[in-house]
Parts: C-alpha cells; structure tokens; sequence
C-alpha cells in the first residue's frame, strides 16, 4: 500500500513539474509575444501609414499572433504527451519556439506597413549619420586639417592637370611628327 502512495505521490510531482513547466511556457510565450508586439510598435511609432497598408500590417501582426498561439498549441500538445510517458526530447520545445518566431517575424516583415516603417528608420539613420559626417567635418576644419571637400578638389584638380598634361603630349607628338616629315 505504500508502494501505491508513493506512486501516486510520484505521479502528482511529475503532473505539478509539467503544469509548472506549460505555466512556465506559457508566461514565456505571453513575454515574447508582448516583446514582439512593443518592437513592432516601436517600428511603426512614428508612421502613419495609409490605411490600406496599415491595414496590411494588422493583418501581418494576427497572422503573426496565430503562428504563436499554434506554437502554445503545440507546446502543450507535447507537454500532455510527456506527462503520459512519451518521450519528447527538450530540443522539440525549443525548434517549435524557433520555428514560430521565424514565421511569425516572415508574417510582420512581409508587410508594406513594416517597410515603410523600416525605409523611414534608414532614412533617419542616413540623416543622422549626414549630420555626424557634417560635424566631424567642421570639427576637422577647426583643427587646420584638410576636409573631405579639401581633398575632392585637389582630386578634381589632380584630374584636371592629367587630362591637360595629356593633351600637351598629344600636341608634341604632333609637332614632333611634323618636323621629322
């Protein structure tokens, strides 16, 4: 008999370790999707895009949404199988979290509402990396040391001088020629 109680106890411990474990999961999956929702927020934050496409971009985020929630599905389905003896190996757990995000990242970013968010967040970064290039400039001016303008005139004229020295050539020969006719 208390063989039978302790069975039972092991039972009831294992049952509570995979209820924990699908809480657990379960909390991790509501953090990522919290996380996934903020950053996708943040990428559009400051857009506003035209209705079609934030339409679009609402539709990507439920499909999104859906891949995740397939992927609870699927924990917990695997879960339950655990807790009837099927050996599931911990790496399943993790391809489906991996593969969901996957495609769930695929459904956000395939949407014209998260390109333009994207092109406005390079067009800002191009802003801020011409106002750096602006300041570093003047910061090397100050200092007496030639620009990047400095150094694309001489260029030019370096360019210039070639094509004239070349053409000088050209016209000697020519003379040259001449007199040995």
């Amino acid at each position: 008999m208390s063989n039978t109680n302790e069975m039972q106890e092991q039972w009831t411990e294992m049952v509570e370790e995979m209820n924990d474990a699908v809480a657990d999961s379960l909390e991790q999956n509501m953090k990522a999707q919290a996380a996934f929702v903020e950053s996708w927020a943040e990428a559009v934050e400051d857009s506003v895009p035209e209705e079609d496409a934030m339409a679009e971009g609402i539709q990507g985020y439920n499909r999104a949404y859906e891949v995740w929630m397939d992927a609870a599905e699927q924990m917990f389905e695997r879960t339950t199988d655990a807790a009837q003896g099927e050996d599931v190996a911990p790496s399943e757990y993790r391809d489906i979290w991996l593969q969901s995000a996957n495609e769930a990242f695929k459904e956000v970013m395939s949407t014209s509402a998260f390109a333009a968010a994207n092109g406005q967040l390079v067009e800002r970064m191009m802003e801020m990396r011409r106002e750096a290039d602006d300041v570093s400039q003047e910061t090397i001016s100050q200092l007496g040391f030639p620009t990047r303008d400095d150094m694309d005139e001489v260029g030019e004229r370096l360019v210039e001088l070639e094509r004239r020295q070349h053409e000088v050539e050209e016209k000697l020969d020519r003379i040259l020629d001449h007199l040995e006719e």
